[in-house]
């Protein structure tokens, strides 16, 4: 049973991170949904905007994303958040990433499933709900 439960985390990905102001592409598979999705609508989530100062917008995505059971905070740079979201009984881990874009005044994000091919709609209802923590 413990090799079971660990196996749902697998490891951290190496390959995420912001690459000439894009995040990693979704796959093909329906366990994605990104702001930065152009192949698949399916996984297209529009971009949330912000005003003003980054950090005081940083700030409050960081409150919204500590009010989210299961959730640390991996890396916290710059413009770029890298959280992990751990379910609570299957222990499965999605990798969720946040682009502040000063440019465009967005926040950018993907969240994605490091297992399997469906997610059942986890990673759109994480994105809905965080959406709404951070626009309170």
């Amino acid at each position: 049973m413990i090799l079971l439960l660990s196996s749902c985390s697998s490891s951290r990905p190496d390959n995420l991170g912001i690459n000439n102001g894009q995040l990693l592409a979704c796959p093909e598979s329906p366990n994605c949904v990104s702001t930065q999705s152009d192949t698949d609508a399916k996984s297209y989530m529009a971009a949330w905007g912000y005003q003003g100062d980054q950090a005081a917008t940083k700030s409050k995505l960081l409150a919204a994303i500590n009010q989210m059971p299961g959730t640390e905070v991996v890396t916290d740079k710059g413009n770029y958040i890298h959280v992990e979201f751990t379910t609570k009984i299957m222990r499965f881990v999605d990798d969720v990433e946040f682009y502040l874009d000063d440019s465009s005044q967005k926040i950018h994000f993907r969240s994605a499933s490091r297992l399997g091919h469906s997610d059942l709609g986890a990673n759109s209802k994480r994105m809905t709900k965080l959406s709404e923590l951070y626009n309170q």
